[in-house]
């Protein structure tokens, strides 16, 4: 059985949608054990009026923030992590600040062998499929966990990256490319082109070279490697793009009538838009470079995206992810 410890108090939406996320779960699968972290009050109040099996729940208190409301004492992450870092939990799940997470992982956890910086992975929409399933998104990363990289930690978001779309898109021999300004070996930074000639060569990467900005919409790779500065910057940039696609859609639909018949034929587009870009399926980004598994779920998570983000975190430790990418590493010369 899977232990999977949950911040409870992590999102913006309250404790309400973690806690439904998790009584939902515990209905469903026989194979998870969830630990939830925050005021143990309000969080059985709240499983009180839910349907839930008690047998797969457990809470552990946390205390509030504190009065100056700059400080946590005790606070729902930290207790979590504590779980977690002495084993008392198989993986964590939290909506909560990306910054904290990482720098309390990295404080009180231990990094895979070989590994010198995490990557926060998320996945973004793209025309192409991917994998057996034929999954409409690839993987980036990192997107916010380690602003700068040198070429070996870009080696190492590369078979980390490899190892989790294996596991999540069960698919065999994922695609891997170096996000740049061209698609040539001396394009990009010296990092960079440094990464290029070592993943070139490497046993466990299904590496096929760069890719450009372009690219990424399209999803011409399976998984692309960037620093943390340059991934947070894109991936924002695509969300926002999707957005604003899907903004204009609304706003012509409702003003013209050509438009609106348009539309109206191309409906069943728009309705795949809105399923592709709709991060509550995916169930949050993983937190990879650690020896323990971490999703970190969007902080305007709701019950869907939380027990989503609970069932991803199980399947990384049944597939062994971090053994995975334990075996996939290996010296950068």
């Amino acid at each position: 059985m899977t232990r999977v410890v949950i911040d409870a108090m992590g999102g913006e939406i309250g404790v309400g949608p973690t806690v439904a996320g998790a009584a939902e779960l515990s209905l469903e699968s026989d194979s998870i054990q969830m630990i939830l972290v925050g005021d143990a009050r309000l969080i059985t109040e709240t499983l009180g009026s839910l349907s839930h099996d008690s047998r797969r729940i457990q809470v552990a208190h946390s205390s509030p923030v504190s009065t100056d409301g700059t400080t946590k004492t005790n606070a729902s992450i930290e207790v979590a992590m504590d779980i977690l870092a002495r084993g008392g939990a198989d993986a964590l799940v939290t909506a909560g600040h990306t910054d904290t997470l990482v720098a309390m992982a990295t404080d009180r956890l231990k990094y895979l062998p070989g590994i010198r910086r995490a990557a926060l992975a998320a996945v973004h929409p793209t025309e192409q499929r991917h994998g057996p399933k034929e999954d409409p998104f690839a993987l980036l990363l990192d997107v916010g966990a380690t602003q700068t990289a040198s070429a070996e930690d870009l080696v190492s978001f590369a078979v980390m990256g490899s190892a989790y779309a294996q596991i999540i898109s069960a698919n065999p021999r994922p695609s891997v490319a170096l996000l740049s300004n061209g698609k040539n070996l001396t394009h990009g930074t010296p990092a960079i082109q440094q990464a290029h000639e070592h993943l070139s060569r490497h046993p466990a990467v299904h590496f096929v070279g760069n890719v450009e900005g372009l690219d990424l919409p399209r999803g011409s790779v399976d998984v692309v490697v960037c620093d943390g500065f340059v991934g947070s910057v894109v991936f924002a940039m695509l969300e926002g793009v999707t957005e604003v696609v899907t903004d204009l859609a609304r706003d012509a639909y409702a003003r013209k009538f050509l438009w609106r018949l348009g539309l109206t034929m191309l409906s069943q587009g728009l309705r795949q838009l809105r399923v592709m870009t709709d991060w509550r399926q995916y169930g949050g980004a993983p937190l990879l470079g650690f020896e323990s598994v971490i999703i970190k779920a969007d902080s305007r998570s709701n019950a869907r995206a939380i027990r989503n983000a609970i069932r991803v975190a199980n399947k990384a430790i049944e597939h062994d992810l971090s053994g995975q990418i334990r075996r996939g590493m290996m010296p950068v010369d």
